[in-house]
């Protein structure tokens, strides 16, 4: 009988036996990852100095939403948002998912998360090197740890960088996780987004993202 740790290695090494992840991939990924981030960033800047505005004008507490999370080889960065929830304090080791109308949720929180422009912050995250626009979405630690105990393969999410959307986000699994399953099957896209990496996979990524942001699938 297979134990957890045995079905762990043996996804591992069919998701290493492809290199597209390394050498020339990982290079022409990290260029690309620098030129749409600037791309982007010049010419979204008034979007984002207005949203800034906005949660600046509508509650107290700072415009950005700063919390650490994994990235490649679990190494840990910052990630930034702009804050879409009221101050609040939760216990030590405990995040609390947003669900649906979520009551710590601001006015203007709750439209800058329903069309995700709370993650446009992150293509500062992409420029220092800590995400790419393309790969599995980074969680709280907390759930790292309650999942990664739960899920095999859940850790294989740190063989590349994270990124502010991936072809799990596209493919329908967004928003809040209230199961167990339904992290697993968030899990599984990550690991075959992996497996199947590609420049045109990330470009069609890219490409199908705001289509998938129109069906509105955040809280």
């Amino acid at each position: 009988m297979n134990t957890r740790a045995e079905a762990n290695k043996m996804q591992r090494s069919a998701l290493v036996t492809d290199e597209s992840m390394n050498g020339v991939g990982k290079k022409l990924k990290r260029v690309m990852d620098i030129v749409l981030s600037l791309i982007v960033i010049s010419l979204i800047w008034p979007v984002m100095l207005m949203v800034a505005i906005g949660v600046k004008l509508t509650s107290k507490g700072p415009v950005l939403f700063k919390q650490k999370r994994q990235g490649l080889n679990g190494e840990v960065f910052y990630i930034y948002k702009f804050r879409s929830m009221k101050l609040h304090a939760e216990k030590t080791g405990q995040v609390t998912q947003a669900k649906k109308n979520d009551s710590r949720i601001t006015s203007v929180g709750r439209f800058i998360r329903k069309t995700s422009l709370d993650e446009l912050p992150q293509f500062f995250n992409v420029l220092r090197g800590d995400m790419s626009i393309v790969g599995p979405r980074p969680h709280a630690l907390e759930h790292d740890k309650y999942y990664g105990e739960k899920i095999p393969g859940y850790n294989h999410r740190y063989m590349t960088k994270p990124g502010i959307t991936g072809l799990a986000q596209i493919s329908g699994c967004r928003g809040e996780t209230a199961t167990i399953e339904e992290m697993k099957k968030r899990i599984d896209k990550d690991l075959e987004y992996i497996q199947a990496y590609s420049l045109s996979l990330d470009i069609k990524i890219m490409v199908m993202t705001p289509f998938t942001l129109l069906k509105g699938n955040n809280y």
